[in-house]
């Protein structure tokens, strides 16, 4: 399922396309939100982790803008509750991502992610 923490971690890795492959850029997309556990110690050890502009991007693109722009140095738990359900609870059903330097358009389909790329792709 195409999660923002899973969405963090992706990239592009279509023949040539070696610059400006993160992040993919959501494309047409339909959301749930999924109530999930809260862990806070999980969200602490993650968060350095996290490519923090790329995470506020998404969620913007998504229609949530609870993040802030830049990263806080004191973590609180009013913050962890809002990367919570930034990085867990909203899940991408149906759309797309797309490489924001080739174009390459890597659909979504019942909440999974295509990532393979045709033998012609394959660098």
């Amino acid at each position: 399922m195409v999660r923002l923490i899973t969405h963090n971690l992706l990239a592009c890795h279509a023949k040539g396309c070696t610059t400006n492959n993160f992040p993919l850029q959501f494309q047409d997309v339909s959301i749930e939100l999924r109530e999930t556990e809260f862990n806070a110690d999980f969200l602490r050890g993650f968060l350095p982790r996290l490519e923090w502009a790329a995470l506020v991007s998404a969620a913007r693109q998504l229609g949530d803008t609870s993040l802030p722009e830049e990263q806080p140095e004191m973590v609180d738990d009013e913050f962890l509750q809002k990367l919570h359900h930034v990085l867990l609870e909203i899940h991408v059903e149906e759309g797309a991502m797309v490489c924001p330097n080739c174009k390459h358009v890597y659909p979504i389909s019942n909440g999974i992610p295509n990532m393979l790329l045709a033998e012609h792709e394959i660098g």
